[in-house]
């Protein structure tokens, strides 16, 4: 019986002291430090598809297309009234409008960081903050009216060859016992 007693009382000591080992490890003085963004805090924001076209001779000779990545502080794009996307919409629109010398039919040979830094010093300027800290090109490339044509006409022409089961299609399956 007393053997009995002791075991209890050692088992509810070891249990107590268990449990007060584990709230100390958890407790908050002993905060645990979480690892630093990679960018320290910093934001990506993925645009959409920019499509600006190419004008030459006041007729439109294709579409330059772009999707672009950028990094930017939160804390002052929340204090923004105008989205930023939009901005940065319109400053490669402002770019590439304004910079006639640049052959769209050439992307290979499109100076790309100073395409990107001219991107980000000029919404960066018109903020008056340095809010994009980086901008990444995803997706560059020039299509012209041709190819542009050619396509669309390509996904007419298998529009036509692919079957459309509509609501004869349906009935006509049910019918036909399948």
């Amino acid at each position: 019986m007393i053997k009995f007693i002791v075991a209890a009382i050692w088992i509810c000591a070891a249990t107590l002291g268990a449990a007060v080992y584990s709230f100390q490890l958890t407790s908050p003085a002993t905060e645990v430090e979480t690892p630093q963004p990679l960018l320290g805090g910093l934001d990506y924001v993925k645009t959409d598809v920019i499509a600006v076209p190419v004008l030459r001779h006041a007729s439109v000779t294709g579409y330059f297309l772009t999707q672009l990545v950028y990094t930017v502080d939160p804390q002052i794009m929340s204090k923004l009234s105008v989205p930023a996307e939009s901005m940065i919409v319109d400053q490669v629109y402002s770019y590439l409008f304004g910079s006639p010398e640049i052959d769209f039919t050439q992307t290979r040979n499109l100076d790309l960081d100073t395409f990107r830094a001219n991107i980000r010093e000029a919404v960066n300027a018109h903020v008056g903050e340095k809010l994009i800290h980086d901008v990444m090109i995803e997706q560059i490339e020039f299509m012209s009216k041709d190819e542009i044509r050619d396509n669309a006409l390509r996904r007419r022409s298998t529009a036509m060859k692919t079957p459309h089961f509509g609501a004869e299609g349906a009935s006509d399956k049910k019918s036909s016992g399948h």
